[in-house]
């Protein structure tokens, strides 16, 4: 499930910098540990998006001036965001990097029929290698046309599904079918135009700061709806409880799909 969390923005014209998502992750940690469930401090289930609202770039950063900013989160697990939502709304303003922001209301997204194919966009760059401590092969590019992006996708697709606990191991074994085929067209359109769809960002891990090679563009995932739903509630690839890998269905309307969420913990 997908909730949209809307903040007030209470400093309109203050900025965060352009990848920002280390900085929500250490929130999101440090309001988990503020609830001190054990069980929910160390959980990975779950994805979320950047910031989204009315933003211009400068040398900083992304400089918000709209009056409500959203950040999606996501998970299969409802009473890990109810949990999450409670201990949120316990305060009545959270410090983003420059930004003082007040919890105001919550959203759920509708669900989304799942198909053996599904077109999908990136909402946070998508990393593919894991890291470790002064090793820089995360950095490494590997082209996303190639079989071995993908394996590299499969493989921890379904580590990351068994370790979950929510699958037999029969099931499992019948998620063979994995097949990521990203959109030609779109990446020969930034070659062209000289542009970037992977770029290095930092992760941090522990206090320890890691650089990884995050990829995005829009490709088709071919496997099983079971396999979609768990990557669309808990992003695709690596580091994803950090904020990469969060997808959408391409040309679908978001803001169709919206309801009223009132959570509860007990």
């Amino acid at each position: 499930m997908r909730v949209r969390i809307i903040f007030l923005l209470k400093n309109r014209g203050s900025h965060v910098p352009f990848h920002h998502q280390y900085l929500l992750a250490q929130m999101i940690k440090g309001i988990l540990m503020k609830g001190g469930d054990e069980k929910y401090v160390h959980y990975s289930f779950y994805n979320f998006s950047g910031l989204k609202g009315q933003t211009k770039v400068s040398r900083k950063g992304l400089h918000f001036y709209s009056a409500r900013v959203t950040l999606v989160l996501s998970s299969p697990n409802k009473q890990f965001i109810d949990y999450f939502l409670m201990n949120l709304f316990d305060f009545n303003q959270v410090e983003l990097g420059g930004l003082y922001l007040q919890p105001e209301g919550v959203e759920l997204e509708e669900e989304i029929e799942m198909e053996d194919s599904i077109k999908f966009i990136c909402i946070s760059p998508l990393v593919i290698l894991n890291s470790s401590f002064n090793d820089n092969s995360a950095k490494r590019f590997i082209p996303p046309d190639t079989d071995n992006f993908s394996d590299l996708l499969y493989e921890s697709t379904i580590s990351r599904m068994q370790a979950a606990n929510m699958y037999t191991e029969e099931q499992l074994a019948s998620f063979y079918k994995f097949q990521l085929v990203p959109d030609k067209t779109y990446l020969s359109r930034l070659t062209a135009a000289q542009k970037k769809f992977a770029r290095i960002y930092p992760v941090y891990d522990q206090d320890v700061k890691y650089e990884v090679r995050g990829y995005t563009f829009p490709f088709t995932l071919y496997a099983a709806k079971e396999v979609q739903q768990f990557v669309f509630n808990c992003g695709l690839g690596r580091f994803t409880h950090k904020g990469f890998g969060m997808l959408d269905v391409a040309n679908s309307n978001p803001n169709s799909r919206v309801l009223k969420y009132e959570f509860n913990y007990a």
